[in-house]
């Protein structure tokens, strides 16, 4: 039976009520206290105390400050008055339970009331933050699209800066060498007039002599004429015997047939070239060259102006779509920047064109590999990404580069399956 304290003491003022509730003996801080705006309720074994206070209380702003042995209470009235005693008198049991089961109703419902609240809050505090890290990563990616678009009006700025460059210069040459055949030509008329001042002082010696010197002159002018106009070349055939091609196979190996089809195949492949092309009127004829677009876009790479490298390719692929090493640069490129499903079809084109599998294409085929290899592992497609590293082992199975990279595929393909 729990020991009921009798000897508190308690003061107000039209605003708050004071309450100093003495446990002697008891290890304060171990207190249970239940307030609510009707009830107060202090639990410290072997102590209770309990108050059915005489008005209503703002429970929520109210306090209970513990120490020295003692609790003492400052709760808040909800109408400013002075009470006439603390507690209600009269009360009885039935009315005491009723009171108390209220009250343990409204700190229930008080309770549940706060959790909901602060469970919305939560929901609020995580919807803002969802809605704040989208637009953070619409900026950013809103900022890489706009970094990307003056990437390209810069190279392409670039690009016509070289052009104008290449017009300005063989416009000059072409002044050059007028200039050099307007001398040419002062200097022979020059001549000319010089061989007729003598002819004329030879008419006044005699005029024999003359009619000698007249037709001279005229075999000299002749002569001068055949020897400043060159004579047409003379037409003929040139008969060109080629080196048959050798390659380092052992006989029980040949892949004759095999090299001779890929050599073939890019001869065609060099001479398939699309010239129904609208920018085609623009360009020099060396800007037509394939060949040439390729080392272009191989300057550009170097120097890390990717989308630049692109623009050059896909003019070259424009132009010969039958060159698997335009596909496998480009597909470079678009791994630098992360175009991974770009690099995976332009290595899978470079591989079709790379056929048959001799040992002259060897190389670009364990890059074009090695490539797409690295696009499906960057998208977590580690199986692929292993097809095509082991694929490139089978062609040099001495890489040590490459063995290491297959051998990181598989641990993370094990590390999944036994965490799955």
């Amino acid at each position: 039976m729990p020991l009921q304290v009798s000897d508190y003491s308690w003061q107000q003022t039209r605003t708050a009520v004071f309450i100093s509730v003495p446990l002697r003996g008891v290890s304060v801080r171990d207190a249970d206290v239940f307030c609510t705006e009707n009830y107060l309720k202090v639990n410290c074994p072997p102590f209770l105390f309990e108050v059915f206070l005489y008005a209503p209380i703002d429970d929520e702003s109210s306090k209970a400050k513990i120490g020295n042995d003692t609790i003492v209470f400052t709760l808040h009235k909800k109408e400013a008055a002075m009470w006439e005693t603390l507690s209600l008198s009269g009360v009885d049991k039935e009315m005491m339970q009723r009171i108390r089961e209220k009250s343990i109703l409204q700190a229930q419902k008080s309770a549940k009331e706060a959790m909901e609240a602060k469970a919305s809050a939560r929901r609020e505090d995580q919807k803002y933050t969802l809605n704040v890290m989208m637009k953070i990563e619409e900026e950013e990616r809103k900022r890489i699209e706009d970094m990307k678009e003056n990437e390209r009006i810069k190279a392409t700025k670039e690009l016509e800066t070289w052009k104008e460059h290449q017009r300005k210069a063989e416009e000059h040459k072409i002044v050059q060498r007028e200039e050099k055949l307007y001398q040419q030509e002062k200097q022979i008329e020059e001549e000319r007039k010089k061989l007729k001042h003598k002819g004329l002082t030879r008419n006044s010696v005699s005029r024999n002599l003359a009619t000698k010197g007249r037709n001279s002159e005229i075999i000299f002018f002749e002569k001068l004429k055949e020897d400043s106009i060159p004579a047409p070349r003379s037409v003929g055939n040139i008969k060109i015997n080629f080196t048959p091609r050798v390659f380092p196979t052992a006989l029980r190996e040949s892949q004759v047939a095999a090299e001779e089809e890929w050599l073939h195949k890019q001869a065609e492949a060099r001479r398939a070239m699309n010239t129904d092309i609208p920018e085609l009127c623009d360009l020099k004829e060396e800007e037509k060259n394939p060949e040439w677009l390729k080392d272009k876009g191989n300057k550009l790479f170097a120097t890390e102006n990717y989308l630049a490298a692109i623009n050059a390719y896909n003019l070259a692929i424009r132009l010969n779509n039958k060159i698997p090493l335009l596909y496998l640069n480009r597909a470079a490129c678009h791994l630098k920047l992360k175009n991974l499903h770009k690099a995976i079809e332009d290595s899978s084109k470079a591989l079709e064109l790379l056929t048959p599998p001799v040992a002259d294409n060897a190389n670009a085929r364990m890059k074009a590999h090695i490539r797409r290899g690295t696009a499906f592992c960057q998208l977590e497609l580690y199986v692929e990404g292993l097809q095509d590293y082991e694929a490139a082992l089978k062609i040099d199975p001495s890489n040590k580069i490459v063995q290491n990279d297959a051998e990181k595929i598989r641990n993370i393909i094990q590390g999944t399956e036994l965490k799955s």
